[in-house]
């Protein structure tokens, strides 16, 4: 008995050996500058494994349901995917099965999650109470659209929502409620009295306390599994690339131009696809600008409206629920935008009437001398 286990060790010694040959292996160095690039990280471990987390960018995948889920997770098979388990083995093995599948770039990482972890990469813990995650997302899993591998798509997404007022207030609580993984809100503002006849994250208890502190308890008290991140600065030209840098999509909750304009060109500059919302009196808009990919926000507005022609909620007044209708369209937009799913609103603005109950379509042509996208390839 034990010459023929240690026979069919052997065995597998040399079939891992050969795959060493075939399947593509690299670094946790080479990992996540492929990942930052576009690769797709898949953790292909057992549920009882993820007792210590996983690398913060990864999709959970087991082995197990690797080769009758790959499909619906990742239907691009030219998609660049690296394989993560515990120690290297089990991903060789499953990369050599997903180029049998037609898969055509698939690698991976040497010493697995372990080596991910002991080199400094960033950890995403997994809830422990399985039976509780299940619940919350309960009527995500019943849909085709979203199921258990969307809502992974979820947990591992950073969105990076710019203001946390009107528009902000409804986008942050439906993004934490869908189970954003990582929400990063910028604000530099206090609680006003007058905020809360539309700023629903905030309470009259918190009048005079920090707009992002009132933000971040009432979202941990809404979902306490994701990760919320504040910043107590006015975004402008000298930090908006380092406070996006890190995001999968942003969000516009601003309320001013030249917020609008500074965040657009750190989009632009960075990738990062820019979800678009502004409301006044009766009124409100959205748009999702794609670098790279038709129309942005300056191709919209190249120069700021007179004052007269734009004046500001303050001074021309907003219906309360205004903020919380484009709110929702927009955490909308970055669901579909994460999940990959439906019709996003590229190189469209859509425009609601409240007053008429009546919503309408511009399609938005890219300028060929815009400053900010520059001479790209429209879609």
């Amino acid at each position: 008995m034990a010459d023929e286990r240690n026979d069919a060790s052997k065995r597998l010694q040399r079939y891992l050996a050969g795959l060493s040959e075939k399947v593509a292996e690299i670094d946790v160095a080479a990992a996540r500058a492929r990942v930052a690039d576009g690769a797709i990280l898949l953790d292909i471990r057992e549920p009882a494994e993820l007792g210590g987390g996983t690398a913060a960018p990864a999709l959970l995948i087991s082995r197990g349901m690797l080769e009758l889920e790959i499909g619906n997770l990742v239907p691009d098979r030219q998609s660049d995917l690296i394989l993560m388990c515990a120690g290297g083995d089990r991903s060789r093995i499953s990369a050599a099965s997903l180029g049998e599948l037609g898969y055509s770039s698939v690698s991976s990482l040497v010493g697995g999650f372990a080596a991910w972890r002991d080199t400094g990469g960033e950890i995403r813990q997994i809830s422990a109470d399985t039976g509780q995650e299940s619940e919350r997302y309960l009527r995500h899993f019943a849909m085709p659209e979203v199921g258990r591998i969307g809502q992974e798509k979820l947990a591992a997404a950073h969105v990076v929502l710019v203001g946390a007022g009107g528009l902000g207030s409804p986008a942050a609580l439906y993004l934490a409620a869908a189970g954003i993984g990582h929400l990063t809100l910028v604000d530099a503002d206090r609680v006003e009295r007058s905020n809360l006849q539309r700023q629903i994250l905030h309470s009259d208890h918190l009048v005079g306390h920090l707009k992002i502190e009132s933000a971040a308890q009432r979202l941990h008290a809404l979902n306490p599994d994701i990760r919320i991140s504040t910043i107590n600065q006015r975004l402008d030209a000298d930090n908006a690339e380092a406070v996006i840098e890190a995001a999968d999509v942003v969000v516009d909750g601003s309320d001013n131009f030249p917020t609008r304009y500074v965040l657009n060109a750190a989009c632009q500059a960075l990738g990062k696809p820019l979800v678009y919302g502004a409301v006044l009196r009766f009124q409100g808009q959205v748009a999702l600008f794609e670098p790279g990919q038709g129309a942005c926000y300056r191709c919209l507005f190249p120069e700021p409206p007179l004052p007269r022609d734009a004046p500001s909620c303050a001074e021309a007044g907003v219906l309360g629920v205004m903020p919380g209708v484009i709110g929702c369209l927009q955490a909308t937009e970055v669901l579909k935008r994460i999940l990959g799913i439906g019709e996003c609103l590229q190189s469209r603005l859509l425009h609601f009437d409240a007053l008429s109950m009546r919503f309408r379509t511009t399609r938005l042509i890219r300028d060929p001398e815009c400053p900010d996208c520059g001479p790209r390839t429209s879609v």
